[in-house]
């Protein structure tokens, strides 16, 4: 941000606006009382008394600090009052210019425009004090022996009223133009304490007047009355000014709430400002990473943000503080307050300034953290997006960008091609040249497909030698064919590798589609290059009549009513192991088909036929219902071991779902704490809002919640922060790829989220026992996969839970032995000690 120009010019012209005619008014009655002074010779003797007084009010002062100035208040109405009783104008007029200028002087006023200031408006203040009663019947007693009590009380009462207006106006004026606040705000701060204290002071005025007429020496007592009103009106008014203090105080660490770190710093130096009367503040920070950064104000703009190195040089009295925590450390930077003049913070101002700067730094971490959880999911969405070899688009993220490529098709829109790439005789340069030499293979064969494509295309490798390419926007089908054969033309040229040249040949399968799921596009699209690849063709447009697998699922969907009547779909349970200690701590429900004529089918061959069909509620309860039955069968044995359910994201669309697993859990006696409900992220997922009411059903029945696949989704994090689930389950694919450096780093910021959100992280596909050993390091609790078991039915899982005492696998490390720790590990527990310390588990 570029420095703004200051308006301090602009403030002073209006305060000189304020100042000038005060002071010019001031002089103006001075010298008009001079004129009119009737006895000078009396002069001296009259006005000893009421200078005298003037200047001891002065000494009991309600202070109110404006910035560098401190504006003051002082019992002088009751003084005036007084005097315009015994005193003619003139002498009353002079009275207070003398008095309040010697005051100034006892109080070394040595600002010539703020003493001039103030001994001008006490000036005019008295005279339309004295003006005023003059004009309602007051005779001064000292000239006439017949003055009454009563003639009196009228004229001093709207002489008191006189000189509140004209002492409030124009003091209230000063304060407006200095703090930039309304002048009807202003005049409205404390204005019971000091109505208060005013009709306080008019009291003890006509008091003095009576106790003079009975007898002078009552007037030894009224001083002191004066003094104890003021001091009380005075203690109202610190009151006062201390509860706005604080709620001022609260109101700016409210907006401290926000994440942005632009906004906690500029509502810190504009809240700083008002909350400390100051000419300017600024806050410098040094975060851990990043450059300094410095932010000033003046309260009512931004003068300055950035580098502290470009700021320009800020002059004035200044009072910095720290930015730490609460106990002391975490010291990020500097906050500072700067004044005109010197200024001196009262107690209450220095314990707020402290409460204050450790808010800020508080905000300050709260705003870095958020920045970072923010980096975090920026890091898995494109590792969750990206091959780790060829910076492609990896197979999650071309589904879900075939998913909003064809949502969005529609007139004008085109037509979207699918084509599946794979590579002839691959394996070959791996075997020969070894897995470095393939790798360039692959990066060049990733160049040169990106190269070929056109804006709108996506490119993506689906591991190993297979590719697949989005063709976004055709204008007819034939088209698909004619880009393919374009595209593979790039793949053509030999490719050097330590000076050989190696050819490349692949095989494609090309489809096109309209409308539906890019998940049928691409089982289309591997039929068609399978064909390729059979036929020795470079090209192969999928056809209807030739997809075999395209008629048995049709078969398929016309069996499911009679699978579901015979209780065709079996349920097998893998166990999930706690990795340190080798105990099964759940166990997940896997779903097969056991159809007569074609065997045991995988869910990938008939959840998509089961979910288009009306079968899918009784489908769901027959799998749940097993799933609970084993629950049952393990608990009765002495063995409570929660079982998870893998959930169609259809069936959380369906608003009676909750009820269903109510009446299943208590149909097998269940408890619902035994139950968790394993849901994915998917496009309807995305779309939380309609099944908030299913999940938050399912979770008020003391149902637990997993989000399974976690990281393989375009937006993990956002789905986490919707859903309230208690587990994360890291997809197979990461472990597998852990030692890489986008699948580890996946691995480790899920383990360390959960870690924060007090969630269980369970690995998946946990295969080896370096992949166990490692996971554990990492801080991962639990894991499944074929180390520990297989899925197995539910009897032979309970076979297995009684040899092995509810153990799969041996623990890691003896009871007793002693380890050396990761630190990742040793910080989760309390007290870790320095690093290289040895525990004993």
């Amino acid at each position: 941000m570029q420095n703004q120009p200051r308006t301090d010019d602009a403030t002073n012209r209006r305060l000189w606006r304020l100042v000038g005619p005060v002071v010019v008014g001031g002089t103006i009655a001075g010298l008009w009382s001079l004129w009119h002074v009737a006895d000078y010779d009396q002069l001296a003797a009259y006005m000893t008394i009421p200078i005298a007084l003037m200047i001891a009010s002065g000494f009991v002062l309600i202070e109110i600090r404006v910035r560098s100035m401190t504006v003051s208040g002082a019992p002088t109405a009751a003084v005036l009052t007084v005097a315009t009783a015994f005193l003619p104008p003139p002498m009353v007029i002079l009275s207070a210019l003398c008095g309040w200028f010697l005051n100034q002087l006892a109080h070394r006023r040595t600002d010539p425009m703020k003493t001039s200031f103030n001994v001008a408006k006490e000036t005019l203040a008295a005279t339309a004090t004295t003006f005023t009663a003059a004009a309602f019947g007051v005779r001064p007693i000292l000239l006439h022996d017949d003055v009454s009590l009563a003639s009196l009380i009228p004229g001093m009462v709207l002489g008191a009223v006189a000189y509140a207006l004209v002492d409030e106006l124009v003091a209230q004026g000063l304060f407006a133009i200095v703090t930039h606040t309304p002048y009807r705000q202003r005049l409205l701060a404390h204005w019971n304490a000091l109505t208060i204290s005013r009709i306080g002071q008019l009291g003890v005025a006509i008091a003095t007047v009576a106790a003079y007429q009975v007898s002078k020496w009552l007037l030894l007592v009224l001083p002191p009355l004066v003094l104890a009103i003021h001091l009380a009106s005075a203690s109202r008014v610190k009151a006062r000014q201390g509860n706005e203090a604080w709620q001022r105080l609260a109101e700016a660490t409210d907006e401290f709430n926000s994440v942005d770190q632009t906004a906690v710093l500029y509502a810190a130096v504009r809240r700083a400002a008002d909350l400390f009367s100051t000419d300017e503040v600024e806050v410098e920070i040094h975060p851990p990473t990043g450059e300094p950064r410095l932010v000033r104000s003046n309260g009512r703009e931004i003068l300055f943000d950035g580098i502290p190195l470009d700021a320009p040089t800020a002059d004035g009295f200044m009072i910095p503080i720290a930015l730490e925590s609460y106990r002391g450390d975490a010291d990020l930077g500097e906050l500072r307050l700067r004044f005109r003049g010197p200024v001196k913070l009262s107690e209450r101002e220095n314990y707020t300034l402290r409460t204050f700067a450790a808010a800020l730094c508080t905000a300050i971490r709260n705003a870095a953290t958020h920045a970072e959880t923010q980096r975090l999911a920026e890091s898995h969405a494109r590792a969750a997006a990206q091959d780790p070899l060829t910076h492609l688009a990896n197979r999650r993220r071309l589904q879900q960008y075939g998913d909003e490529v064809l949502s969005s098709t529609g007139p004008g829109s085109g037509i979207v091609g699918v084509m599946l790439i794979d590579l002839n005789h691959f394996k070959e340069v791996n075997d020969t040249l070894g897995h470095a030499a393939g790798d360039r293979v692959l990066t060049t064969v990733a160049e040169r497909l990106v190269d070929a494509a056109r804006p709108g295309d996506l490119v993506a490798r689906f591991g190993g030698d297979e590719f697949a390419v989005i063709l976004a926007g055709l204008s007819a089908p034939a088209l698909a064919e004619v880009r393919a054969h374009a595209i593979l033309d790039a793949l053509a040229p030999p490719i050097l590798l330590d000076d050989m040249r190696i050819s490349v040949e692949a095989s494609c399968g090309v489809t096109t589609a309209g409308s539906g799921s890019i998940g049928e596009l691409l089982r289309r699209a591997d039929v068609a290059m399978y064909q390729a690849k059979q036929e020795g063709q470079r090209v192969v447009v999928y056809a209807h009549a030739r997809d075999t697998a395209d008629v048995g699922s049709l078969t398929l969907g016309g069996d499911l009513a009679r699978a579901v009547a015979e209780r065709q779909f079996t349920v097998n349970f893998q166990p999930i192991v706690d990795l340190a200690s080798g105990q099964v701590i759940a166990a997940e429900a896997l779903t097969r088909w056991h159809h007569p004529d074609r065997g045991d089918l995988a869910p990938d061959r008939f959840l998509g036929a089961i979910e288009r069909s009306g079968q899918l509620a009784a489908f769901a309860d027959a799998v749940l219902d097993q799933a609970l039955l084993a629950a049952s069968l393990w608990s009765d044995a002495g063995h409570t071991i929660p079982v998870a359910v893998n959930v169609s994201a259809r069936s959380l669309l369906d608003p009676s779902f909750p009820d269903a697993v109510a009446r299943r859990l208590g149909a097998r006696g269940v408890p619902s704490a035994s139950l968790i409900i394993e849901i994915t992220e998917s496009v309807t997922l995305s779309k939380l809002e309609v099944v908030d009411d299913v999940l938050a059903a399912l979770r008020d029945q003391g149902i637990r919640l997993a989000l399974d696949d976690f990281g393989t989704g375009f937006s993990s994090l956002a789905t986490l922060a919707r859903v309230p689930v208690d587990e994360l389950k890291i997809d197979r694919s990461f472990v597998a790829a852990m030692n890489t450096s986008a699948p580890g780093a996946v691995v480790r910021s899920t383990i360390d989220l959960g870690r924060s959100l007090d969630l269980l992280v369970v690995a998946e596909g946990v295969e080896r026992e370096e992949q166990r050993q490692q996971l554990w390091e990492l801080g991962c609790p639990a894991g499944q996969g074929h180390l520990f078991a297989r899925a197995m039915p539910a009897d032979r899982l309970l076979a297995a839970l009684r040899r092995g005492g509810g153990a799969l696998a041996a623990p890691l490390h003896d009871t007793g032995a002693v380890i050396r720790m990761s630190r990742s590990r040793r910080t989760r527990r309390a007290g870790a000690g320095e690093p290289g310390q040895e525990w004993s588990t």
